[in-house]
């Protein structure tokens, strides 16, 4: 995916193009963002049932070194497809929508947590 970066003229502002992994040059861009955007969904599940992080870990299936490499952040060995299934038994739903991207703008995927 291209960055949308650009330079506004005469204020050295830069906007970014909704992806910062993008706008960093890093590879894998969208799959990071995808994974940082489902952990972000994760955690606020998470706060908000209460759990510890061993009853989170029996939940989910893991151990609690994993749950806890999940609450901080560490997405490395983390791919979307089990961030994905760990939305799912802890009880949400996940939607995907496929549709054209108008002729105006360039492909994204996004997230959106409800």
């Amino acid at each position: 995916m291209k960055s949308n970066t650009v330079k506004a003229a005469n204020k050295g502002i830069t906007y970014g193009s909704g992806n910062v992994f993008a706008d960093l040059g890093r590879p894998n861009a969208v799959q990071m963002q995808t994974k940082v955007r489902l952990a972000v969904a994760l955690q606020a599940i998470i706060k908000k049932r209460k759990l510890t992080q061993a009853q989170l870990a029996e939940e989910l299936g893991v151990n609690q070194p994993k749950v806890s490499a999940l609450v901080n952040g560490k997405l490395n060995g983390f791919s979307v497809d089990r961030l994905i299934q760990f939305l799912l038994k802890l009880g949400h739903d996940v939607e995907m929508v496929v549709k054209k991207t108008p002729a105006t703008r360039e492909s994204r995927f996004e997230i959106k947590a409800a």
